[in-house]
Parts: structure tokens; C-alpha cells; sequence
């Protein structure tokens, strides 16, 4: 579905160069857009690679098993239709470490392996279960403590204090996980009665 909205989003663009006789125009900023995509990815690739391979020497060393300890009480707490030695938990708080440090593609494949979990799990494998809309609320709300690619991307561009941005990024994003599940959590509750 998005790629067919960006696919409409480009065929307007062009249209819109054709019909005002800015071709040449278009053709620069597809030219320009490349280069500045590649420049970013090699700015922000080093810092990336950093804290994927700390996330891996963190996973090694039992640290994520430690931090999915202390949270699994938690989890528990958000999580009930899931038993307490679900695997899925453990996946879900390796993905909530991850986004902490705001390693959003290190926490891709822990995400993806907590929904597998939970699908193996599902009666009704066309929906998803509560479980489910849960973690994709905290997934996508989630709090990040450190934000490592914004952070890569205000250095990129020349930022004068790029970490500024870390105690209003710590009060957004808890803002928006503690609503998305405040709201999940009313709805769940309305749905029951």
C-alpha cells in the first residue's frame, strides 16, 4: 500500500514537472536527492555500525538477558495474555532496549522475532491479538533514552550541541508510549464489557 502511495506521490511530481516545463528542474533534484541520500547514509552508517555492534556485544555478554529481567515484571503487567516463559517477552524487551538507545534498525529483528512468536501463538492468524497491538504501540511510541540517528544526523548537518535533543526526545517519546497504552488499555477494557 505505501509503495503504491509514493509511487502516486511520484507520478504528480512528474506530471506536475511536465506540465510546468520543469523537466530540467526535476531531473537536478532527482540527481541531487541520490547524492545527498548516499552522502547521509556514509555520515551516519560508522555511528550506526557502532551501537549495533554494542547492542551484539551487549546481547553476547547477558546483558539484554539481564535488562529483559528486570523488565519482564513489567512486561507481564502490559503483556497478559502472553505465559510467563513466552519467548516472545524476551524479544520484546531486547527490541525496547534497542529502541532506548534509539537503534531503530537493531531493533527491527528482535521486533520481527517477538511478532513471529506471537503469530506461532495466534488462533486467528488474519488478525492480530491484543499481545500484538500492544508491542506495535510500544514498538512504535517507544522511549528512547539516547536518540543515536538523530543524534548522527544533527552532527552530519553541523549541529553546534547535537545532544540538546536528548531530554526533549526522553519527554516525547515516553509521552507517546504512556498515551498509546493508556489507550490500548481503555479500549481493551471496553471491548471485554
Amino acid at each position: 500500500m505505501v509503495s503504491y502511495i509514493w509511487g502516486f506521490f511520484i507520478l504528480i511530481g512528474v506530471f506536475f514537472s511536465l506540465l510546468t516545463g520543469q523537466t530540467e528542474a526535476l531531473n537536478n533534484q532527482i540527481f541531487s536527492g541520490a547524492t545527498e541520500g548516499i552522502n547521509l547514509l556514509l555520515e551516519m552508517l560508522p555511528l550506526l555500525v557502532l551501537w549495533t555492534g554494542v547492542m551484539r556485544i551487549a546481547e553476547d555478554a547477558g546483558i539484554l538477558q539481564k535488562f529483559s529481567n528486570l523488565v519482564l515484571p513489567i512486561l507481564h503487567k502490559l503483556f497478559p495474555s502472553l505465559k510467563k516463559d513466552d519467548p516472545a517477552l524476551g524479544y520484546i524487551a531486547s527490541n525496547i532496549a534497542a529502541n532506548a538507545l534509539g537503534l531503530g534498525s537493531a531493533a527491527t529483528p528482535f521486533g520481527l522475532k517477538a511478532m513471529e512468536c506471537m503469530q506461532k501463538n495466534n488462533p486467528n492468524k488474519g488478525s492480530a491479538t491484543e499481545a500484538m497491538i500492544t508491542f506495535l504501540i510500544l514498538n512504535t511510541g517507544g522511549v528512547t533514552i539516547i536518540p543515536t540517528t538523530v543524534l548522527a544526523l544533527r552532527l552530519s548537518h553541523g549541529s553546534a550541541n547535537p545532544s540538546e535533543i536528548i531530554v526533549t526526545s526522553i519527554l516525547a517519546t515516553a509521552c507517546s508510549s504512556i498515551a498509546g497504552l493508556l489507550l490500548d488499555y481503555f479500549i481493551r477494557r471496553r471491548k471485554r464489557r
